[in-house]
């Protein structure tokens, strides 16, 4: 067994014995230790099991080394220095204190010796290491060093400086590595990678109009501006990433899609690209695929409790259809690979078919659509079929063909998972038949429908409790004692949500298990609103009842739940 596997299970054992987890979420952690690479103790404060300063207490106990709090340190300017900010970021220390020869130094991975040697002959000091938590240490380090967004404004400055030239294609073929590691436009693609990466942002778009270029990121859902390079920088910017994602530089009249890895740190990080020819060049998306963040554990996702029940109860069957529906962006693919996830292991035969395959799941056997050589989501699911599959995952239902496949393998025994676009649980059914599917085929294999919405989480740092008017709060339709007896809050913005009040999101769950009466009034011709009325009946949260309930526990506002739900 290797010295981290050792760490990882002492720490596990310790938190078990202390009581701080029980043993369904110390399987729960160390699984998803495992998939995102990180320390244990790390993984289990970011899932919200344990606090952090009781891991770091159990950790200074166990390999018997002081812990500090970190909050009662002022570190100077001149001590930072000692140490680099990238090994700081990468090996996650902070250079706290000098005294004579002596650097105290904060750390998180107390099992990590070899870093505490290298420190010494880096600052030339002796090193007097402690311990403090990961996540706290990680913030500090990002706020004391100079960050990659000062960089960025750095690297700007540096641009508007020095006489930047586009560079023709058949010159820059021709460059040597040494003048493309150089060029000020490789600095400034390199440094918005990580930026966007630190940010924790889903999504790069890079726009060209006529007199500017407009960098934005999607942070939380919401587009934020942070850049506007130098506007002669536009063909040089496209062809840097279209290099990068091995996409065709030559080729500006279409649009091209590729990919890119960066390797932050531990993490390796995947990024989508897109190029689409616009007006004045090549607008430019990259879609960040970061499988450290991807938390695969379907009871952290905040279904109500009876929604989490039918949810598990449905793909623990062997057979029949799960569709999860909602539209662009609201998390869907997420909640199929946690389910997914759920119920992967070596006794059964998983599928999947995806445009794109987002993230690359252990165990799993993932197919790439590609329609443009005939492998679309029909033809990988006739394939799959006779591949003895127990479990299939189909990206969309787009089409009659590829439902009336999918409704096939639902009622000859297997269970397959799918996600359609539709406004809600109870529409789902109705669009299936509007597509030509028979109601009875749809009364028999779809066992539950899932619909789903993001809504921002307010941030933890400058939550404030906030009064709303009868007009702002007609939307929700409450009563009067009802709404007095809420209380709403709302982020003021700080520094820790970039002034926006928000950080982070939550999902807003719409769960319809399928019932008998509900089979029945399929098989009627009912509407989707009669099959809305009777699931509620039956104990359904409609996403707006979902999002009433997330404000009343102080997880979003009321804002958001209206902009995301309709009543």
């Amino acid at each position: 067994m290797t010295t981290a596997a050792t760490d990882r299970d002492q720490l596990g054992q310790y938190l078990l014995q202390e009581g701080l987890l029980s043993r369904e979420q110390l399987v729960k952690a160390m699984a998803e230790q495992k998939t995102s690479g990180q320390r244990l103790g790390y993984v289990v404060v970011r899932l919200g099991l344990v606090e952090e300063n009781e891991v770091t207490k159990l950790l200074a106990r166990l390999y018997r080394m002081p812990a500090v709090d970190l909050t009662r340190f002022e570190v100077e300017p001149t001590v930072l220095k000692l140490i680099p900010a990238d090994i700081a970021t990468k090996q996650v220390v902070l250079p706290l204190k000098r005294e004579g020869r002596t650097l105290t130094v904060a750390m998180a991975d107390p099992t990590n010796i070899g870093l505490v040697d290298d420190l010494k002959f880096i600052t030339r000091y002796d090193l007097f290491p402690v311990l403090a938590g990961e996540q706290v240490l990680r913030k500090l380090i990002e706020r004391h060093y100079e960050s990659s967004a000062q960089q960025l404004q750095e690297i700007l400055q540096d641009l508007e400086s020095e006489n930047v030239e586009v560079v023709e294609e058949a010159e820059e073929e021709v460059a040597t590595q040494a003048q493309i590691d150089d060029a000020p436009v490789v600095k400034l693609i390199n440094g918005l990678l990580i930026d966007a990466v630190k940010r924790g942002a889903s999504d790069i778009h890079i726009e060209p109009f006529e007199h500017e270029i407009r960098v934005r990121y999607r942070i939380d859902g919401a587009l934020l501006e942070v850049m506007k390079p130098p506007v002669r920088m536009k063909a040089a910017l496209t062809s840097r990433v279209k290099i990068l994602s091995q996409l065709n530089i030559a080729e500006r009249r279409v649009p091209q899609d590729g990919r890119l890895k960066l390797k932050f740190g531990r993490r390796l990080i995947d990024f989508r690209v897109s190029t689409l020819p616009v007006l004045f060049g090549e607008k430019i998306v990259l879609r960040i695929l970061d499988k450290g963040n991807l938390t695969l554990d379907l009871s952290t996702f905040g279904f109500a409790p009876k929604a989490e029940r039918d949810l598990m109860s449905a793909i623990a069957n062997p057979y029949g259809m799960v569709l999860v529906t909602g539209p662009t962006g609201s998390g869907k693919t997420t909640t199929l690979y946690s389910a997914l996830s759920k119920i992967n292991n070596s006794e059964v035969n998983i599928m999947t078919a995806e445009d794109p395959v987002e993230y690359n799941l252990m165990g799993i056997n993932q197919v790439l659509v590609r329609t443009e050589i005939g492998l679309t989501f029909a033809a990988a699911l006739r394939a799959f079929l006779r591949q003895d599959p127990n479990i299939i995952m189909i990206g969309e239902i787009r089409d009659l063909e590829t439902g009336s496949i999918a409704i096939k393998a639902a009622l000859t025994g297997h269970l397959v998972l799918s996600t359609l676009h539709t406004n809600d649980a109870a529409s789902t059914i109705t669009r299936m038949i509007d597509m030509g599917i028979e109601p009875f085929n749809v009364a028999s294999a779809v066992n539950l429908v899932v619909a789903q919405r993001l809504v921002r989480r307010i941030c933890k740092d400058c939550r404030d409790e906030v009064q709303y008017t009868d007009e702002e709060l007609a939307p929700l339709n409450l009563r009067e004692e009802d709404a007095a007896s809420i209380a709403f809050l709302r982020g003021t913005g700080c520094e820790t949500c970039i002034g926006t009040g928000y950080r982070g999101r939550a999902g807003l769950y719409e769960v319809m298990a399928l019932s008998p009466e509900l089979r029945r009034m399929i098989l009627r011709g009912d509407s989707a609103a009669d099959l809305k009325q009777q699931a509620v009946a039956e104990g359904m949260l409609t996403l707006r009842m979902d999002g009433m309930e997330k404000i009343t526990q102080g997880v979003t506002t009321l804002e958001e739940v209206v902009k995301e739900t309709a009543e």
